[in-house]
């Protein structure tokens, strides 16, 4: 299926509760940015249907806002995802939901700059969700295994 993702998709106003975008005025909305959920891991999963964009009579299937990031991420336009916990998604609500679905992109060829991208917008969060998933999680005991320097000078 055909449908409006990118930056054109962050401008538009969806079902989730998030914030999106801002610079709905500055879009070329004579060209949308089309992609194919067939040609995607993500399949149909955040596109939502019959809205309305800008300057067009009909109406179209276009990306929520977190489907549009991850698509960001997925092609590699890591710029324009850039502030997408804080600007763009504005809540921690979706945190686990799009997690589980960056973790898809573990089979892609950029999914070290993926991961690097998501270290960086979600910090801990991700790195131990990530962790959690792969089996990897490194114990956090092991700082506290050693008395605190207030404990040492008790002493």
């Amino acid at each position: 299926m055909k449908y409006i993702s990118g930056m054109q998709a962050l401008n538009l106003p969806c079902e989730l509760v998030t914030c999106g975008d801002w610079h709905r005025s500055g879009m070329d909305w004579d060209t949308p940015f089309i992609l194919e959920s067939d040609r995607s891991i993500f399949g149909d999963y955040g596109i939502e249907h019959n809205k309305p964009i800008p300057d067009n009579p009909a109406l179209y299937s276009v990306a929520n806002h977190i489907r549009a990031c991850l698509d960001l991420l997925a092609l590699e336009y890591y710029d324009l995802a850039q502030g997408m916990k804080e600007d763009l998604i504005c809540t921690d609500k979706y945190n686990s939901e799009i997690f589980e679905k960056v973790l898809m992109m573990r089979k892609l060829k950029n999914w070290q700059e993926i991961n690097h991208f998501m270290e960086q917008e979600y910090r801990l969060e991700w790195i131990d969700f990530r962790e959690d998933r792969d089996g990897s999680k490194k114990s956090r005991k092991a700082q506290t295994d050693y008395p605190s320097i207030f404990e040492r000078l008790a002493r």
